[in-house]
């Protein structure tokens, strides 16, 4: 699920924005604002994965707003006026939509957005900068999760299921993209429906681990591969 955030000052435009969120499954709106300084005063504590920017706006300009973000995530521009497409690419946006907005531009923008930040946690993963927390949506609510909390995590169908201590949290999601959000050098793959941590891993025993008292199998795909990592690691 993409968290994103609206930033206008027109009210109408952000009822737009909020009806069009709606309406796409893997959006969900955290909040909306009428100010731009608002919104970096919440982003200074919030995560999101995608900003919807007005540029005209009377307290601060939204190229103004973009530029203030050191790690801005992915943002689609939306105003009335062409001529600052330019700036928009400069500052290498998802897209740029013109006001009015058709549903049908608004959905290839999010679609856009949704492959640009599918890439880029791919590659946060692959290079292990990836935070030590993750946000998932359970159904009613988005959950922040310590990624040295989680013990395993079980594929079921359209949904994974995240084991830690304390809880079992139940998302919309397939264990393939869940995977590519994690650090590669601290969870591994031992089975098409589990993704165990190593850190919790207790014991091996022929083609199982133990974590928590779990005996986890090893399939025949993955075990190469983990018990490769787990001799370099002996």
């Amino acid at each position: 699920m993409i968290r994103c955030i609206a930033v206008d000052d027109e009210p109408l435009a952000l009822e737009i924005i909020e009806d069009f969120v709606k309406r796409v499954p893997f959006l969900t709106l955290v909040k909306k604002f009428e100010s731009a300084a608002h919104a970096l005063r919440f982003l200074r504590d919030e995560q999101v994965d995608l900003i919807f920017l007005d540029i005209k706006m009377p307290d601060i300009t939204g190229i103004e707003f973009l530029r203030s973000l050191k790690n801005p995530p992915a943002v689609i521009l939306t105003t009335a006026f062409q001529e600052y497409a330019m700036d928009g690419y400069d500052l290498d946006v998802v897209d740029y939509l013109l006001k009015p907005i058709p549903f049908d531009r608004f959905l290839k923008a999010v679609t856009k957005a949704e492959e640009y930040i599918s890439v880029k946690e791919g590659k946060q993963a692959e290079s292990g900068t990836v935070s030590d927390y993750i946000f998932v949506k359970t159904e009613y609510k988005i959950i922040k999760i310590d990624l040295e909390d989680i013990l395993y995590i079980e594929a079921l169908k359209d949904y994974i299921k995240i084991y830690t201590h304390q809880q079992k949290i139940l998302t919309l999601k397939s264990l393939k993209s869940f995977e590519s959000r994690l650090p590669k050098d601290k969870f591994i793959r031992v089975h098409r429906s589990f993704l165990v941590s190593l850190n919790k891993i207790s014991a091996v025993e022929k083609n199982t681990v133990l974590i928590a008292n779990q005996s986890i199998p090893i399939s025949e795909g993955y075990r190469d591969k983990f018990y490769e990592l787990i001799t370099r690691n002996s």
